[in-house]
């Protein structure tokens, strides 16, 4: 799945207008798209890092610098704090336990034009399904306070203890729960994403208004990278 390059350049699209990065050609008329919540549906990388800074302080721990801090917007939670110096498993369980506690439900708002966004991917008969790393009672929780959950065909999150603790864990949950979609695309901001939808053999688009870089999104093998809602709409669609 990784390109061959960084990034292969403006893509002039139908019409001959450059409109969009794209790496290699989205697949054509996709049935499914399965969808990250941080940094892709959702602006939550302020509440996280508040998050995070609350549990490391409960801790007794030093702050982080903020790159670290920006780091733990969009793998699973236990993984990053894992990945701190000195974090067995009863540190990570603590940490998690007291970021939960600290993590403004509500607080993240929704980039702008998602909800007409998930409108029209389903009025043009696309099964739509949330595939993230949060814990998945947490993530119904966020979908229905925000509105959205009749947009959805399936939530998938991150289960309990060892169960679905990758996003490739959480994408087959997903697959499955859609009925096992013909020619599903993933959509996400980090290389989590498109490592997770590539183990199971499902191309990613890049999202640039997230947490991710270009050309991080383009190294781990991203098919198309869209600059905003819009345009992830028009590749999916294939407008």
């Amino acid at each position: 799945m990784a390109c061959g390059t960084p990034w292969a350049g403006p893509f002039r699209g139908r019409g001959g207008a450059t409109s969009r990065w794209q790496t290699a050609p989205v697949p054509s008329a996709p049935d499914a798209v399965l969808l990250d919540l941080d940094g892709t549906l959702s602006e939550s990388g302020p509440a996280i890092v508040a998050a995070v800074s609350a549990a490391l302080e409960h801790l007794g721990r030093d702050p982080l610098d903020e790159p670290t801090l920006r780091s733990f917007i969009g793998p699973p939670l236990e993984t990053s704090f894992a990945g701190l110096p000195g974090f067995d498993d009863d540190l990570v369980a603590e940490a998690t336990r007291v970021y939960r506690a600290n993590y403004d439900l509500l607080g993240p708002p929704l980039y702008d034009g998602v909800v007409p966004a998930l409108e029209r991917l389903r009025a043009a008969g696309l099964k739509v399904s949330l595939a993230t790393s949060k814990p998945e009672p947490l993530a119904l929780e966020i979908i229905t306070d925000k509105g959205l959950l009749h947009l959805f065909d399936a939530v998938c999150g991150a289960g309990h203890d060892s169960e679905r603790t990758t996003k490739a864990d959480v994408v087959a949950k997903a697959l499955q729960r859609l009925g096992r979609p013909s020619r599903p695309v993933m959509a996400g901001d980090r290389h989590h994403d498109v490592e997770g939808a590539a183990a199971h053999g499902v191309p990613c688009i890049g999202v640039l208004w997230g947490y991710g870089s270009a050309e991080e999104l383009a190294s781990a093998g991203a098919v198309a990278l869209a600059r905003d809602v819009d345009e992830l709409v028009a590749l999916l669609l294939d407008r």
